[in-house]
C-alpha cells in the first residue's frame, strides 16, 4: 500500500495567526525548564525559578573554577565571593555599560529626575549609557533604592541594595545580590518525565496542576523549614516615581499532554476499555486551567492574557496535528471556553512532523504557540524509522550526522516564514542533560540563540540563570530578523536539497560492518554504555515510580535522564541486534555486568531494588531487556507500554495483590 509521507508545504500567504500569547513566549526571548508534575516541590521549585541569584549561580557552578584559591569548601570562602562580584560586574558593564566608569567602582545607586544616577568613591558620578530603556523602575526611596530594576533584550536584571546584609555590608555600594531573570516559562511534564500508570498517579498530577493554576501549591521545606509557596508577584515604582509596576516572580506555564499512542484504564468506557490518555489530559488539564483563567489574584495569574497552553508530544505528521485541533475544538466547547483559548504547542520530534512542519502549523495556524526541536526523542525516532534500512552508526556520532542538522535549521527556518516568531510565539531547541556540567552548557548553548532559537530547555533553576546570559549575549530579535530575509529568499532548489539532508539515515555503510570496522571492544563499550543508561534509568521507573531524575552514566558522571534518552539507547540496541553488529547472547552478557554495576551506583538509595542477584526475578531488569529485545516491533520505538505493564507488577506485588496486567 501507498501512502502520503510527505505533504505539500502551506501557500506563501499561510501564516501564523495565533492571537492572545503571553510576552514571555511571544515576545521575549529566554530559558525554558520541563519539570514533572508529579513533584509538588520540584514543580514549585520551577515555577519560582523565574528569576534567579546571578551570584549563587557563579559561587555554586563550576562555571567558576576551583583553583587558586577559589575554592567552594564547607563555608563561605571570601576570595571565591570576590571573583564573583568580579564575574557579575563585568556582565552589568556589558549589558548595562555606563557613560564612564564601571559599576565594579559604584559606591551608590540613586534615582534623580526619573534617571539611574551612580557614584564612585572620589564623589565623581555616572549614569546609564542607555539611560531611556534600561532603567525601568526601583524600590525604596529614590535616594536609597533598596532595588533596582534594569531591561535588556526584554530580560529584567535586579540589583538588591541592604548594607547590613552580610553580603552587602562588604560591598561598596551595599550591593548583596543581582537576580535576573532566568526561567520564563516552564513545562509542568505528564509525559517523558512522569512514571503514571493508573487512576492514583493521574490523580496525583492533575490535583498538583490544579494547585498550580490557583496559585495554592505548596511543598514541605523538611523539618521545622515551614513551606514553600508560589511566588506572588511585585509591584516596583516607575522610574518617575509616578506610577506602579508589576513585575512577574513566576514562570508561565505550559502543560505537556502525554502522546496519542497511550491508553489509561483511570477513566473506562462502558464496555470497561481503556481510553486515550492524551484525550483524558487535554480535558483534565484544561478543566484546571479554568480557575487561572476566572482568577482574581492579579500576583498570581499564569497568563495574562486569558490562555491555557498545551504542549502536544509525538505528533506524526499534519494529520495528527489536525485532529488534535478538532480535540481542542471539543474541550473548549465542553468548557465553555472562547475558541482559540487553548494554544498547542507543537513537539517537532518525530520525522514526519518534521519532515512536514509547514503543513503541521497550517493545521493549528490559530493556536500554534511553540515549536520545539526535541533532539532527544527525535533520535529515538530516527533509529526507529532507519530499522530495516541499516545498522546505524554508534551513539555519539548520532550528533554529527547529516539529518541533524538539518533538522535543527529547519525548525528555526520554517518557524519564521510561518511567522510564528518573533511576536505570536517561541521557537524552541532542547536540553542540556548533564545538570552538573554548566561550565560545559555556557560553552555550548550559546550557540542556541546564536541559532535563532527564541528558549531552549535547562535541566534546573541554576542552569537557567546561567543560560540566561546567553540571551543578554545575544539579541535573538536581530538574529531572526536577519535570518528571516535569508529563509525568504530560499530557491525551492535549496529547500529540497535542505529536505533531503532532513531524510538521510544515519546508518553506517554496509562495509563497516562487514569489514568489522568496529572492532570487538568497541562493539562492548557501545553496549555497556547504552545497558548501563537502561538499567539505571529503567531500575527507578519501574522500581521507584520515578520518571525523571539524575543518573550515573558508565564514567559516574550524572547525566538527566528520561523516556527519551531510554527511547535512543534501547532503539540503538535492538537495531544492531536485527543487523547483527552484536548477538544477543552479547547483550544479556553485558546487561548481567551491567546491573551490578547499576546496583553499586544506587547502595545508598534504600528504596532501590538490586537486580544483579536474581535478574529473573527482578522486574526491572526484565522490563529492561524487553525494550532492547522487543525494540524492533515497539510501536515507533516507544518505551511506555513496557515500562508501565512492570511498574504496575511492582505497584501490585508491593500492595500484595494481584498484578493488574498480564505479560
Amino acid at each position: 500500500s501507498q501512502f502520503s509521507y510527505l505533504t505539500n508545504p502551506p501557500a506563501s500567504d499561510v501564516k501564523v495567526r495565533t492571537s492572545n500569547v503571553d510576552s514571555e513566549m511571544a515576545q521575549i526571548a529566554g530559558p525554558q525548564l520541563v519539570c514533572p508534575v508529579d513533584n509538588p516541590r520540584y514543580i514549585l521549585n520551577a515555577t519560582n525559578a523565574r528569576w534567579g541569584s546571578l551570584l549563587d549561580a557563579f559561587y555554586g557552578t563550576d562555571v567558576l573554577p576551583e583553583s587558586d584559591g577559589l575554592e567552594k569548601g564547607t563555608k563561605y570562602n571570601p576570595a571565591r565571593g570576590a571573583a564573583v562580584f568580579g564575574e557579575v560586574n563585568k556582565f552589568l558593564d556589558l549589558a548595562f555599560p555606563l557613560t564612564n566608569g564601571s559599576h565594579a567602582d559604584v559606591t551608590s545607586y540613586t534615582v534623580e529626575s526619573g534617571a539611574l544616577a551612580v557614584t564612585f568613591a572620589d564623589g565623581s558620578t555616572s549614569g546609564l549609557t542607555d539611560a531611556s530603556t534600561a532603567f525601568t523602575g526601583y524600590t525604596g526611596s529614590p535616594d536609597a533604592p533598596s532595588g533596582v530594576m534594569l531591561h535588556h533584550n526584554g530580560l529584567g536584571v535586579e540589583i538588591l541594595v541592604n548594607h547590613d546584609h552580610p553580603i552587602g555590608a562588604g560591598h561598596n555600594a551595599g550591593v548583596y545580590d543581582v537576580q535576573i531573570e532566568s526561567a520564563l516559562s516552564t513545562i509542568a511534564d505528564l509525559e517523558d518525565s512522569v512514571a503514571a500508570v493508573d487512576a492514583e498517579d493521574k490523580t496525583n498530577c492533575y490535583r498538583t496542576w490544579l494547585r498550580l493554576m490557583k496559585g495554592e501549591l505548596t511543598a514541605s521545606l523538611g523539618g521545622n523549614r515551614g513551606e514553600r509557596t508560589q511566588n506572588s508577584d511585585s509591584i516596583y515604582t516607575s522610574p518617575s516615581g509616578e506610577q506602579e509596576m508589576l513585575i512577574p516572580r513566576r514562570s508561565l506555564m505550559l502543560v505537556r499532554n502525554v502522546g496519542m499512542h497511550r491508553y489509561t484504564d483511570a477513566v473506562t468506557l462502558p464496555s470497561g476499555a481503556a481510553i486515550p490518555e492524551h484525550v483524558l489530559d487535554a480535558l483534565m488539564t484544561s478543566l484546571a486551567g479554568l480557575h487561572d483563567l476566572n482568577g482574581t489574584d492579579v500576583l498570581l495569574r499564569n497568563s495574562r492574557h486569558g490562555s491555557i497552553f498545551i504542549v502536544k508530544p509525538k505528533m506524526h505528521g499534519p494529520d495528527e496535528v489536525a485532529m488534535n485541533v478538532a480535540l481542542f475544538d471539543r474541550v473548549e466547547d465542553e468548557l465553555g471556553l472562547p475558541r482559540h483559548t487553548l494554544k498547542m504547542g507543537i513537539m517537532d520530534e518525530e520525522r514526519r512532523t518534521s519532515a512536514n512542519l509547514g503543513a503541521c502549523m497550517e493545521q493549528a495556524k490559530d493556536r500554534v504557540c511553540f515549536i520545539n526541536t526535541g533532539f532527544l526523542d527525535r533520535t529515538g525516532d530516527e533509529i526507529h524509522t532507519s530499522m530495516e534500512a541499516g545498522a546505524v552508526v554508534p551513539k555519539a556520532q548520532i550528533k554529527g550526522s547529516t539529518w541533524l542538522t538539518a533538522y535543527e535549521n529547519n525548525n528555526v527556518s520554517v518557524g519564521l516564514n510561518m511567522q510564528l516568531a518573533p511576536g505570536r510565539g517561541q521557537i524552541g531547541k532542547g536540553m542540556w542533560a548533564a545538570p552538573d556540567n554548566m561550565a560545559d552548557m555556557m560553552a555550548a548553548k550559546i550557540a542556541h540563540p546564536q541559532a535563532g532559537a527564541s528558549t531552549a530547555w535547562v535541566p534546573s533553576p541554576t542552569a537557567a540563570t546561567l543560560h540566561a546570559l546567553h540571551y543578554h549575549y545575544t539579541s535573538v530579535l536581530d538574529v531572526q530578523n536577519e535570518m528571516l530575509a535569508v529563509c525568504s529568499a530560499e530557491t525551492e532548489t535549496e529547500r529540497a536539497a535542505s529536505l533531503a539532508r532532513l531524510l538521510t539515515p544515519p546508518i553506517m555503510p554496509e562495509d563497516d560492518v562487514a569489514k568489522l570496522k568496529l572492532n570487538d571492544d568497541e562493539v562492548t563499550r557501545e553496549l555497556e554504555n547504552n545497558c548501563q543508561s537502561i538499567l539505571g534509568y529503567v531500575s527507578r521507573w519501574v522500581g521507584q515510580g520515578v520518571g525523571c531524575s539524575k543518573v550515573p552514566d558508565i564514567d559516574g558522571l550524572q547525566q538527566m535522564e528520561d523516556l527519551a534518552t531510554l527511547r535512543i539507547s534501547s532503539q540503538h540496541l535492538a537495531n544492531w541486534l536485527h543487523h547483527g553488529v552484536c548477538t544477543p547472547e552479547h547483550v544479556d552478557t553485558v546487561l548481567e555486568r551491567m546491573a551490578a554495576v547499576v546496583d553499586q551506583q544506587n547502595e545508598g538509595d534504600a528504596a532501590y531494588n538490586p537486580m544483579a542477584k536474581d535478574v529473573d526475578a527482578s522486574f526491572e531488569f526484565q522490563a529492561a531487556r524487553d525494550l532492547i529485545f522487543q525494540g524492533r516491533n515497539a510501536s515507533n520505538g516507544y518505551t511506555e507500554e513496557t515500562l508501565g505493564m512492570y511498574r504496575r507488577k511492582v505497584k501490585g506485588a508491593c500492595a500484595g495483590g494481584a498484578e493488574t496486567i498480564v505479560a
